[in-house]
């Protein structure tokens, strides 16, 4: 009898644990990528401005990639860093740039290879969560790229709206 008593509490210990560490995650799918882009990309077009949007989930992984036409090979990287960056660092890249410009402490951010600190980068929160991130860029400049990602966002209800 106690073996099965010392069995049992041994089964149970081990599957509570488990069943703990899992977690509920909202992800982008392919049709809510294709839309944010598109959102991004009709915002900038509607300026006169032509650019990249790269659209990530909540781990990094692109999803969806548009790129307008005529716009440089670079814009292609530069949008999917300044997505990566906004997800990485829970970030609008916008704000990041300009805090590691002003901040000695934040500076170093500048030297981590992945990470780009240009405007155009805003992390997807939907109830309070990263689900994933949209990079910008091309369109003539830092507010002009975030401008165009910040438009996107409308084309999604279920995202948190984002600090102005």
């Amino acid at each position: 009898m106690k073996t099965l008593l010392s069995g049992s509490t041994l089964l149970c210990l081990l599957a509570s644990p488990a069943h703990a560490q899992l977690r509920s995650i909202n992800d982008l799918s392919l049709a809510a990528a294709n839309k944010l882009a598109s959102a991004a990309m009709a915002a900038c077009q509607a300026q006169g401005r032509h650019i990249v949007v790269t659209i990530l989930d909540h781990g990094g992984n692109v999803v969806a990639v548009q790129r307008a036409d005529g716009v440089g090979p670079h814009n292609t990287e530069a949008s999917r860093r300044k997505a990566y960056t906004a997800l990485s660092t829970k970030s609008d890249t916008y704000t990041l740039a300009a805090a590691a410009r002003n901040n000695p402490d934040m500076s170093n951010l500048t030297t981590v290879p992945e990470l780009l600190l240009l405007g155009g980068g805003l992390p997807l929160m939907a109830q309070g969560q990263v689900v994933g991130a949209i990079g910008v860029a091309g369109g003539g400049g830092a507010l002009q790229d975030r401008a165009c990602a910040q438009a996107a966002l409308a084309a999604l209800p279920e995202l948190d709206s984002p600090p102005p």
